[in-house]
């Protein structure tokens, strides 16, 4: 195990689509770690890796991590794997292992992986760790049946490397600490974190004045959150344009063209996968006898130009313009093939419509949980990159009234909080329970 010679403590938010670290010093002060990245300094880290064979040394594996990864990918998809949101295989027991070339790594290894390239970027080594490290966790992982035990044990394994005893956190309690040392009168505080692969809520009551300043009193989450709203864009704006939906003729008969050409379309990097001669003479097939032919070229395009990370950006975009504009554009163009739309934000929110009503009830369950009704809520911090989606913060508007609506921050508070949770001498109180599940 490192020695140590920091003091204070640190806080790591290992999140689905983004990574943040903060650290606390001994005062309590907290300062976000700083990411040297291709093009400047960054508070963010992607959470990708990518992997290719060593030249120079049989059954090695190269990789690099965040924007690196991305790079690398895109420089030579053929040649790679690409791996995002891995996190969101934690809690899943169907993941064994993923198969990189010759190598075979779970989770915990892609995890180390991941770490070491995540402090090394930021300069942090394992010797400048402090003893106290609090590393967030979601309150609900990803998947219809998720084990928490399970991403528990292979937290703890991925962890490991950083020779150090880990805290672990739910997630929206950290933002909700680092929201309470703004407070200055008790209140009863609720936070909607939302990530990448899930959407979690906290109740804390905060009591500056009380030697127990924060107590926790409920949490809660739900697997919806930012990628499902960007496959909702992909899936109504995109895909029909791509053929779902639509039919090929077989004999005598007309049939609808099957889903399961269009699954991969959920991930853009799985997309590389797909190109390959088998998978584009199946395509080829299918252009030749579907009632639209155009559809499917386009589709074959986007495999065969490896247009998918380009495809999800340009959702990703139109996602955020209708956080601030009622019209959003829609523009993507590549080698064969050019899709352009104008949507609405009613009609992107009519898309989303079915997630926010589940995220709802979450929220309902959580208050129920606490035993308190919305009146009770005295303040509501929203963090998270789809927390600034109008209708997100509108469903909270309505429940909890506009005025006691707070953000800012949207994707380090969470980072931020649980370092300054580290020096809490209670910090027990915070720890998140692997047993019970909202």
């Amino acid at each position: 195990m490192p020695s140590s010679t920091a003091t204070g403590a640190i806080g790591i938010d290992f999140g689905t689509t983004n990574s943040v670290i903060a650290r606390a010093d001994a005062d309590g002060r907290t300062a976000l770690v700083e990411f040297a990245a291709p093009h400047g300094t960054a508070a963010v880290f992607r959470s990708a890796l990518c992997f290719w064979q060593d030249d120079g040394l049989r059954g090695s594996l190269s990789h690099a991590a965040g924007p690196w990864a991305i790079a690398e990918f895109l420089d030579c998809p053929g040649g790679s794997r690409f791996l995002q949101s891995f996190k969101s295989v934690a809690a899943n027991p169907a993941f064994d292992v993923a198969n990189l070339f010759e190598k075979r790594l779970k989770f915990e290894d892609l995890g180390q992986v991941f770490l070491r390239h995540l402090l090394a970027h930021g300069g942090v080594g394992l010797r400048d760790l402090p003893e106290r490290i609090v590393v967030g966790r979601p309150v609900r992982y990803v998947g219809a049946r998720p084990d928490p035990a399970l991403a528990r044990a292979r937290y703890d394994a991925m962890f490991a490397v950083l020779g150090r005893p880990v805290h672990y956190v739910y997630e929206p309690l950290g933002a909700a600490y680092g929201f309470a040392s703004r407070l200055s009168e008790p209140a009863t505080l609720l936070v909607a974190d939302f990530g990448g692969g899930t959407s979690d809520f906290a109740i804390v009551r905060v009591d500056p004045g009380a030697a127990r300043r924060c107590v926790p009193l409920a949490s809660g989450g739900i697997g919806i959150a930012g990628d499902r709203f960007d496959y909702r864009i992909m899936d109504h704006l995109v895909l029909p344009l791509l053929g779902k939906g639509g039919t090929y003729r077989s004999f005598d008969k007309v049939l609808e063209i099957a889903p399961g050409h269009f699954a991969d379309f959920g991930d853009w990097s799985r997309l590389a996968m797909l190109r390959s001669r088998r998978k584009l003479e199946e395509l080829a097939r299918l252009r030749h006898s579907a009632t639209d032919p155009a559809a499917i070229g386009r589709m074959i395009a986007v495999i065969e130009n490896e247009l998918g990370y380009a495809l999800y950006d340009t959702v990703g975009q139109l996602k955020r313009a209708l956080s601030d504009d009622t019209q959003g554009h829609f523009h993507f163009e590549g080698p064969d093939m050019r899709i352009e739309a104008e949507v609405s934000r009613d009609t992107f929110e009519r898309w989303i419509a079915p997630d926010l009503a589940r995220i709802a009830q979450t929220v309902d369950d959580v208050l129920g949980i606490a035993g308190i009704d919305a009146g009770a809520i005295d303040h509501v911090f929203l963090t998270g990159g789809s927390s600034l989606i109008p209708a997100v913060r509108r469903m909270f508007e309505v429940r909890f009234g506009a005025e006691h609506i707070a953000g800012g921050d949207e994707l380090t508070s969470i980072a931020h909080g649980l370092a300054l949770m580290g020096g809490d001498p209670d910090l027990s109180q915070w720890t998140a329970d692997e047993e019970q599940q909202a």
